[in-house]
């Protein structure tokens, strides 16, 4: 039997949104959403594969008075509760979703394959401003802008060949959370000011997080844990972190590299004892420093957030660790150090300089006790005086 063509509606000429949404042919369509505040005290359901909507830039503004933990936008067949069945290709651009403490995700997907959601506000939404679940097939989130959302910015569960790209995240609880997937690429993004972490990804592998900036998060720009492996992290900027820059909590056959650390409170890279089989090379670990003795966060400040740190890398026994190439400068205690009996270490080839800025006392560059079977050489350390 031959399918419905797919169609243009324009909502503006139905009772309602949904409404519009109903008309989609099995063929699907483009479904055109005119300027407008439209408040929702349900969710506005899309079940049609090969849909896409497409508002009138930020004055199409859908808004969730939902205060039962409802999402302001639902996109799943009919009935995936009982059926699970997956939709294709559903897209989403050009349009704002609010929501308020009470409400739900300001956009849940569940089940849908290749869904493309470009050039969407989506802020002030109590759950997660996007949460994709078991959207396994080439998700794509770019050119977006995610704010103020009471859980993460983006939440991807169970997705795979996953691109995040060109985003702005600001002062979401988490910026970007990706978990039991894998090949995610997440470049160009930037991240400021989030209220918990800035990146949090779990059994995820085959991934690389590149040139993006991560500002100002109260907890730790990057974490990995949970049978994480095969990722690279580089060419990222991180700044001025009330936590830490990259933990590798449970992470394996990991590369940091090129990355710049910059007024970082806890640390620059931690390595867990369930992580191992780890590359941090060519990396800059630095405080403000601008030259001529100058410092843009001179000293302790009134808060946390104007003191001048910079943390370097720390091994809580863990093993098969290579750092090398990096520069350690204005450090406010040791460069490298560990926490514990760590095994197989290198520290090769690294410039350290301005260390022990917030000691007491004159600390090594190199604090590794008890740690078994290592190399340190051709480092270029702080001269004796």
């Amino acid at each position: 039997m031959a399918q419905e063509p797919a169609a243009v509606i324009d909502a503006a000429k139905f009772k309602t949104l949904q409404a519009a949404l109903d008309a989609v042919p099995a063929g699907g369509a483009l479904v055109k959403l005119p300027p407008g505040k439209f408040e929702l005290t349900q969710p506005l359901q899309v079940h049609t594969e090969d849909t896409r909507l497409e508002g009138a830039g930020t004055a199409t503004h859908l808004i969730n008075k939902n205060e039962e933990g409802q999402p302001a936008l639902l996109l799943r067949s009919k009935d995936y509760a009982k059926s699970k069945k997956k939709l294709w290709r559903i897209q989403l651009g050009n349009f704002r979703i609010s929501g308020n403490p009470k409400s739900g995700d300001g956009l849940l997907a569940e089940g849908i394959n290749e869904i493309f959601i470009q050039g969407v506000s989506i802020d002030h939404n109590g759950g997660h401003g996007i949460n994709l679940v078991t959207c396994t097939e080439n998700p794509r989130v770019s050119g977006n802008m995610i704010t103020y959302n009471a859980k993460s910015g983006l939440n991807i569960q169970a997705g795979h060949d996953i691109v995040v790209n060109a985003n702005q995240f600001e002062e979401n609880q988490d910026g970007l959370s990706c978990l039991d997937g894998f090949n995610l690429t997440m470049n160009g993004n930037n991240l400021d000011d989030h209220l918990r972490h800035g990146v949090v990804i779990e059994n995820t592998y085959g991934s690389v997080l590149s040139g993006n900036m991560i500002e100002e998060c109260n907890g730790t720009a990057i974490i990995l844990d949970r049978d994480c492996y095969g990722i690279t992290i580089s060419a990222n900027v991180i700044a001025h972190e009330l936590g830490g820059g990259v933990d590798l909590r449970d992470a394996w056959g990991c590369a940091v590299s090129a990355n710049t650390f910059t007024i970082v409170h806890q640390f620059g890279v931690r390595v867990g004892k369930n992580s191992g089989r780890i590359t941090i090379t060519g990396n800059n670990f630095c405080n403000s420093h601008i030259g001529g003795g100058v410092r843009r966060a001179e000293g302790k400040g009134k808060s946390l957030w104007h003191n001048d740190e910079g943390t370097g890398v720390i091994l809580n026994e863990t093993k098969s660790v290579v750092i090398t190439g990096n520069t350690f400068t204005g450090m406010s205690r040791e460069a490298v150090k560990s926490t514990g009996k760590s095994e197989r270490i290198i520290v090769l080839g690294n410039i350290f300089h301005d260390l022990s800025r917030r000691s007491d006392k004159k600390l090594p560059a190199i604090a590794l006790p008890g740690a078994l079977n290592i190399l340190i050489k051709d480092n270029l350390k702080p001269a004796k005086r």
